[in-house]
């Protein structure tokens, strides 16, 4: 009786010590990349995973292009093919404007007026050949390639970052390219 309680006791704090070590890692503060040259982060990305959102749902091969506009913000124009790798291409163009005093790593992006998202730059190569993307509350998650494919060390090098800065990453899903 007294190895039963013990377990259960055990066992209770157990969990509790890992949903607080959890809830700890999801609570730290995010932290976005120093500074976005903003003209090298413009054109083609390829999305490698995600953590799926209801507005990309049957997409496979998605892209995003970014391009400067005459009036100061950036295109954007988000692509996919639905339901297959050989799906019909679907797309979709929106606005993102930078922050201020975010040396252009945040950004709110719009699709619908008025409903801006935030946009975060989290993680970004020195050459400018991936880049990480997400919110402040971690439920959005991005990983773009200037390629339709990336390196497995890479990828596992973003991988071990994005744990390290508290992310959840059981819904991760890699992208379909084509």
């Amino acid at each position: 009786m007294k190895t039963l309680r013990t377990k259960t006791f055990f066992f209770k704090h157990l969990i509790f010590f890992s949903f607080m070590i959890s809830t700890i890692a999801r609570s730290q503060t995010l932290q976005t990349v120093p500074h976005v040259d903003l003209k090298k982060y413009l054109g083609k990305w390829h999305e490698i995973a995600s953590f799926p959102q209801r507005f990309q749902e049957g997409c496979h091969c998605t892209t995003a292009e970014y391009s400067l506009s005459d009036k100061g913000y950036v295109i954007v124009e988000n692509s996919c093919n639905k339901g297959s790798v050989t799906g019909k291409r679907s797309s979709i163009k929106g606005k993102a404007f930078v922050d201020k005093n975010s040396n252009n790593a945040k950004l709110k992006v719009q699709f619908f007026w008025p409903f801006r998202g935030k946009y975060w730059i989290i993680d970004l190569a020195d050459d400018y050949s991936y880049a990480v993307v997400s919110h402040p509350n971690k439920k959005y998650l991005w990983i773009l390639s200037r390629t339709s494919t990336m390196d497995a060390q890479v990828y596992d090098a973003i991988i071990k970052r994005l744990i390290n800065k508290g992310f959840d990453l059981r819904n991760l899903k890699l992208t379909h390219q084509c």
